[in-house]
């Protein structure tokens, strides 16, 4: 699936849930699929838990 596939149908998502749920049913599906995909880059390879996890000091080098 290509990314403007993808980004398609992640705003269709969030378009149905902000006209059928509200603002509350909106934020809660952005920070589910922001979620979701931050999962599956972590179970892609392309992320490692300690990226997330790194003092300032470690950034700079």
């Amino acid at each position: 699936m290509n990314m403007a596939l993808a980004g398609m149908i992640a705003g269709m998502a969030l378009g149905f849930a902000g006209y059928f749920g509200g603002f509350g049913a909106f934020v809660l599906v952005a920070a589910l699929g922001a979620i979701g995909f931050v999962v599956g880059r972590f179970l892609q390879g392309d992320l490692e838990l300690g990226d997330f996890f790194r003092t300032r000091d470690d950034r700079r080098r």
